[in-house]
């Protein structure tokens, strides 16, 4: 699989302050990655690097295989898509006359503008300006300007914020015919819930520092914490000491992620249950685990 964007042992330093330090990171072609972390967390600089808007320090980024702020990065700036967190739309044009206005600074025909309006619902606001429309109409318009000339990598920064349940849903469901196409997308978000089912691999930094990188599964491993597994047996019997008596017939029992299928295996034949249940944990668990750890 090619990888559109690689950060190699990166640091931003403003200052004093290393925004980023030591980063590396792969976003392959097809993949969705989520990008989580506290304010100040170095999120918002990696952006900037794959934008090319700012240079790294040390190491190099590399985009669609050549090296950004190169004139070869500067052309394939025209390739990648940016949704930002603040929207900051014009209001006096209507949404026909913004994507007119986005198409020409990318060099795009105008010919799809009513079709990518289409694409994200709001078609039928195509000629209102901009200043009518609410808050989850504009996010829907600026992730339209985004999408112009098939970009080949999105980056997208809180990009479901003021979008109701449907929006959301329509948002992912870009998002995955994207994936389909082969385009990557980065996803930064405080609404870490979101990202569960609609992210290939998560990347947790804090203050500055990549320090979890990986799929749910592989984060649950990484954060080490415990699973727990609740059963009600259909007839009395034995089970190891590890299973606690909870009530009648229910049990429970803690394991490591990796041990789950061994803490299963003491239960034998699963038709002697009446009840089973699994409970991980859950993103916002992991994430609060990997910031309470020492700091890096």
């Amino acid at each position: 699989m090619t990888n559109h964007v690689e950060l190699r042992n990166v640091t931003k330093r403003f200052g004093e302050q290393k925004a980023v330090n030591q980063v590396d990171l792969v976003l392959k072609a097809g993949e969705s990655v989520g990008l989580a972390g506290h304010n100040g967390a170095g999120k918002s600089t990696v952006m900037k690097l794959i934008l090319g808007l700012i240079t790294p320090s040390e190491g190099e980024v590399m985009l669609l295989g050549e090296r950004t702020g190169s004139k070869a990065g500067a052309d394939l700036r025209a390739q990648i898509g940016y949704l930002p967190e603040t929207v900051a739309l014009h209001p006096s044009l209507t949404g026909l006359e913004t994507m007119a206005f986005y198409a020409k600074l990318k060099k795009q025909p105008l010919n799809r503008n009513q079709e990518l309006l289409e694409r994200v619902g709001i078609s039928q606001a195509a000629r209102r300006r901009v200043g009518t429309y609410s808050k989850g109409m504009r996010q829907r318009l600026a992730l339209a300007q985004a999408l112009l000339g098939e970009p080949k990598v999105l980056l997208f920064d809180e990009p479901t914020t003021g979008l109701d349940p449907a929006s959301r849903q329509m948002f992912y469901e870009v998002v995955r015919e994207l994936n389909g196409k082969g385009a990557t997308v980065l996803l930064s978000t405080h609404a870490l819930a979101e990202l569960d089912g609609h992210a290939d691999r998560i990347v947790v930094m804090k203050n500055g520092v990549k320090v979890a990188d990986g799929s749910m599964d592989e984060l649950h491993v990484q954060s080490g914490l415990p699973l727990k597994v609740t059963v009600r047996l259909k007839n009395t019997r034995p089970l190891s000491a590890r299973w606690q008596h909870s009530d009648g017939l229910t049990y429970q029992a803690a394991c490591k992620a990796e041990e789950r299928m061994t803490l299963l295996a003491e239960l034998g034949d699963l038709s002697q249950l009446d009840f089973l249940d699994i409970h991980t944990p859950t993103l916002d668990d992991m994430y609060a685990q990997f910031l309470k750890r020492e700091d890096v």
